[in-house]
């Protein structure tokens, strides 16, 4: 399979694998104008060949420009990693993971890094078990933190102050989301629509720098979240009948 290398002079042509059907929406122009600040900072994105049949990606990036509230200078940090439809079992996953591992080597890395998750949204850690990678640093709820190393060296860690980052956000809906993923500002748009039709006074607080998220998201995924009063509610795109049934569900 033919691997498509995403850069900023090719980006226009080749896209970036998600919402690719809708170049003019919202979510696909906000992810474009993030991609193309985050090159220079050594952003990668490989592509299968769609003309071969590929259907999936990996995005990654230095750990010190990760856009998830981790610690992991010193490591290449997966943000994605996804392979859908027909092209999955067919070893497309590593191949992309390897095309990842062959760059952190390359430029002196001591290993990739990657986010996983239980819930949704983010790849199951136990592919990467799978993989060879290790399960270094865990938060509720079901988040997990994987680890490849390559040389000796501080593995990456999470912060342990969710509570307390959720709560200074205060009283009230609030969203708060950052531009890496195309499909946030129609899950963010989901949120005030309901809290609209409930009365509910809601705010957006975006995250627009990697620090940003490392210093003040309030749960592991980083750049997309739900809270009200305080608490997170969700990580993910909820349908209005879900965020709904969350909001009552808070107020017992």
């Amino acid at each position: 399979m033919n691997l498509i290398d995403v850069r900023a002079d090719n980006v226009d042509q080749t896209s970036f694998f998600c919402m690719m059907s809708k170049k003019k929406s919202a979510g696909y122009q906000t992810k474009l104008a993030w991609l193309r600040s985050r090159f220079a900072e050594g952003l990668r994105i490989k592509l299968l060949d769609l003309a071969a049949g590929g259907r999936g990606f990996v995005e990654y990036i230095p750990g010190e420009y990760a856009w998830r509230p981790v610690h992991a200078a010193g490591y290449m940090f997966i943000h994605c990693l996804w392979v859908v439809g027909q092209s999955r079992g067919k070893g497309y996953g590593r191949l992309l993971l390897d095309e990842c591992e062959r760059d952190a080597r390359a430029c002196g890395a001591r290993g990739v890094a990657m986010l996983t998750s239980e819930g949704i949204w983010l790849l199951k850690p136990g592919y990467l078990l799978e993989q060879g990678f290790q399960d270094v640093a865990r938060a509720a709820p079901g988040f997990h933190l994987m680890v490849k190393q390559f040389a000796p060296g501080p593995l990456p860690s999470l912060p342990t102050d969710w509570d307390q980052r959720a709560a200074r956000y205060g009283d009230g809906l609030t969203v708060v989301n950052a531009g890496q993923c195309p499909y946030i500002p129609d899950a963010t748009r989901t949120v005030l629509e309901v809290a609209q039709a409930k009365g509910i006074p809601a705010r957006v607080v975006e995250l627009t720098s990697s620090q940003q998220v490392r210093d003040e998201a309030p749960t592991p995924y980083g750049v997309f979240q739900i809270l009200l009063d305080g608490r997170v509610l969700s990580y993910h795109y909820l349908l209005p009948k879900e965020l709904e049934k969350a909001l009552e569900q808070a107020k017992r």
